[in-house]
């Protein structure tokens, strides 16, 4: 198999598989777009769209390492060896409303430590990427590139994403709400947001972010609440 991206052969694998699963939700995003007189028939779509993209995924994702288990929001499937796919798609009500910030997160476990994550936006063809040991990286039009968290620290530069109940925001930062955590984890780690904030979310949410955001120089904690920092601010 050719090197598509900087990283092992393995990881080339899973995100040949990202790839094949993206251009059938790009598909699926234009018929959305085409729904959107009726939300719930929009609705009805994603959720169809949603499981045949997962079962789809997951099937590729088995042929790298067939005995391993699976973790997502659905289907919690216990593997035969010591590893684990952890997957999402994030930002699904994104997608419903036709709305492209949304991303497939993926993870791979070993051993209860997850040694590849890649968050891939499949619209505008962006990957976030990162394996063990190695850094972070973000992949777009051929090329890869290392990323890693901002220095920023000063109340007034910061801008932080949030997915919080309540009006739980930090007075005299920049306050974004995207809709997709998985994004924001990986913008984190990018540097494009300082910090992180969100209620508690399902783990196939956050796993691919957290690598992410640990090989980029960052911080995570995951208590009452989703904390993840350039390491500065909050």
């Amino acid at each position: 198999m050719d090197v598509l991206i900087k990283g092992s052969s393995e990881l080339n694998k899973i995100f040949a598989a990202l790839q094949r699963t993206a251009g059938r939700l790009r598909r699926d995003f234009g018929e959305v777009e085409n729904l959107q007189q009726s939300l719930r028939g929009a609705q009805d779509f994603v959720q169809k769209a949603s499981k045949r993209i997962e079962e789809s995924i997951l099937s590729d994702l088995l042929l790298v390492r067939p005995t391993a288990g699976l973790l997502t929001p659905n289907v919690s499937r216990p593997g035969e060896g010591r590893d684990e796919f952890v997957l999402s798609l994030s930002g699904a009500v994104n997608f419903v409303r036709a709305n492209p910030h949304f991303a497939i997160s993926v993870a791979l476990r070993s051993m209860d430590e997850t040694k590849i994550a890649m968050i891939y936006s499949p619209i505008d063809e962006k990957l976030y990427y990162a394996e063990k040991g190695y850094g972070a990286y973000m992949f777009s039009t051929y090329h890869s590139s290392r990323i890693k968290v901002s220095n920023l620290s000063e109340k007034s530069d910061l801008t932080i994403g949030y997915n919080v109940s309540g009006n739980n925001q930090m007075v005299g930062a920049n306050p974004r709400i995207t809709g997709c955590p998985a994004l924001d984890l990986a913008w984190v780690a990018a540097g494009k947001f300082d910090a992180y904030v969100s209620d508690p979310l399902d783990y196939a949410e956050i796993a691919a972010g957290e690598l992410l955001i640990i090989e980029a120089g960052g911080k995570i904690t995951m208590d009452s609440e989703l904390i993840a920092t350039n390491g500065k601010a909050l």
